[in-house]
Order: C-alpha cells, then sequence, then structure tokens
C-alpha cells in the first residue's frame, strides 16, 4: 500500500490570491458580498469557511464519495446525522458502540420518541431479526471501541436497504489509509496477520487468544 496523491492534491487548489500550496486558515466570520445575495460562494463562517470546504472535498475524494461534511466533532457529527430520524421511528444499533453515542441515543434522543435497540451487528442475522416495520436507520460502529468488534458492512447494508433503511457507519478507528485493510495478530494462529471477517472473528472469539 502506497500514499497516491489523490491525499495531497485533492479539494486543495493553490491560493488563487497569494498562491499559496497549502490551503490558508480562513479565521473571518464574515465576507464581503456584491449584493444581496451575491457573493463568491461564502457568507457566514457557520454555514461555509474555504478551508473547510477545502478538508470536505479531500475527505470526498480520498472516500469516493460525492460530498464530504466536516463537524467540530464525532458527537456533533453522530448527532447532526440522527436528526433524519422523526419520532416514532426506530434505530438499529451496533451494542458496543461509544458511550458518547449510547448516551445520547438512550438518554437524550429516546426522550423525542425514537426507539433504539443495541444489538452485536457483528452478526448479520441479529440486524436482521431487529429490523421493525419503523426502522429507519441502522447506525454501525466498525470497529468499535474499545473491543474492536468487526461488522461487515456489505452484509448489514444489504439486509437495511431491503427494510428500506439508511446505514451509518462510525469508523473512527479507521482512516481512509487503512480501510481496506483491517487485519488483527492472531496468538492462536501464529505470527501471521488475518483478514478480519465473520468467520475469523467467531474463531478468535472461540479461543480467546486474539490480540491487535
Amino acid at each position: 500500500m502506497g500514499f497516491a496523491t489523490i491525499a495531497i492534491h485533492s479539494g486543495q487548489e493553490p491560493d488563487p490570491t497569494t498562491g499559496a500550496v497549502s490551503v490558508p486558515i480562513y479565521q473571518t466570520s464574515t465576507y464581503a458580498q456584491d449584493g444581496l445575495g451575491k457573493h463568491k460562494g461564502f457568507e457566514y463562517a457557520r454555514t461555509q469557511n474555504p478551508t473547510r470546504t477545502a478538508l470536505e472535498r479531500n475527505i470526498a475524494a480520498l472516500e469516493g464519495a460525492r460530498f464530504g461534511f466536516a463537524f467540530a466533532s464525532g458527537m456533533a457529527a453522530i448527532d447532526a446525522t440522527l436528526r433524519l430520524i422523526k419520532s416514532r421511528e426506530h434505530v438499529i444499533v451496533s451494542d458496543n458502540t461509544y458511550g458518547g453515542t449510547a448516551r445520547l441515543f438512550s438518554k437524550v434522543l429516546a426522550r423525542y420518541n425514537i426507539e433504539f435497540d443495541f444489538v452485536d451487528t457483528a452478526d448479520v442475522l441479529n440486524v436482521e431479526a431487529a429490523i421493525k416495520p419503523n426502522t429507519r436507520m441502522v447506525f454501525i460502529e466498525t470497529p468499535t471501541n474499545p473491543v474492536m468488534i468487526v461488522t461487515d458492512l456489505k452484509a448489514v447494508s444489504a439486509v437495511a436497504h431491503r427494510a428500506g433503511a439508511r446505514v451509518v457507519c462510525d469508523n473512527t478507528f479507521m482512516s481512509p489509509y487503512l480501510q481496506a485493510a483491517a487485519r488483527i495478530r492472531c496468538g492462536h494462529c501464529g505470527p501471521f496477520n488475518h483478514e478480519i471477517s465473520e468467520r475469523a472473528l467467531r474463531r478468535h472469539r472461540r479461543y480467546g487468544r486474539a490480540q491487535r
């Protein structure tokens, strides 16, 4: 594996004013406008910022996505994502998810009549069994924090999409560079690295000797 130039250049055009190769850090709150509603793509820092835009474009390019959105924190991103869910709708969540996420869902958002079920998403059958008529989202954390449980995103997505539910993935522990080759070192199988799979996880859990 090696870093490609997409990580260096995508979304980071030279600054048109100075020619700076690295995107400057724009700290301004407001931007001059040519007229009412006529601006150069930036009007207020809360909605647009050139530095943030460069980051979002770069992340989208690395992920092969159409869009990218940057937030001040992971919890801010998760909270914004859950605004897609309405009262009386149901969300399936990885049961080993980050504590802040679990508390946001069970102690804050549940008060707005949103239903949450926490299941072991490493087994796609658990997700399938938890689907309800009002399920609108499957929220996966993979690898989980801190146990490093891995979910088969393709399999779970197939189940969720058949039910008309969105799939959201928190992959804080996985950088875009490493996503394609999540690996563990196995004390049972010897000093070799194995790609993580559902089958491998069952074997490692059974022997109880898997090491990061």
